[in-house]
């Protein structure tokens, strides 16, 4: 929700994104109305992951062996 004052709103030449008098241009606004999301981080370590997957029978032992190998190199 963006606190604007009821005179700078005027949502008929914009849609839902407020205009400020021309000061935003077209990619600016849909920057505002499009917020970015924060990227994953990998984990630092992939084998509790890996035996996530094989406890939840995503993955079989076999894989789990083949994916631990290629962890370990």
């Amino acid at each position: 929700m963006l606190l604007v004052p009821r005179q700078l709103r005027r949502s008929g030449m914009t849609g839902d994104v407020p205009y400020y008098g021309g000061r935003f241009t077209p990619a600016q606004a849909y920057a505002a109305s499009h917020p970015a999301r924060p990227r994953p981080q990998p984990a630092a370590d992939p084998l509790p992951a890996l035996q996530h997957l094989l406890d939840t029978g995503v993955i079989t032992a076999e894989e789990y062996r083949d994916l631990r190998a290629r962890v370990n190199r």
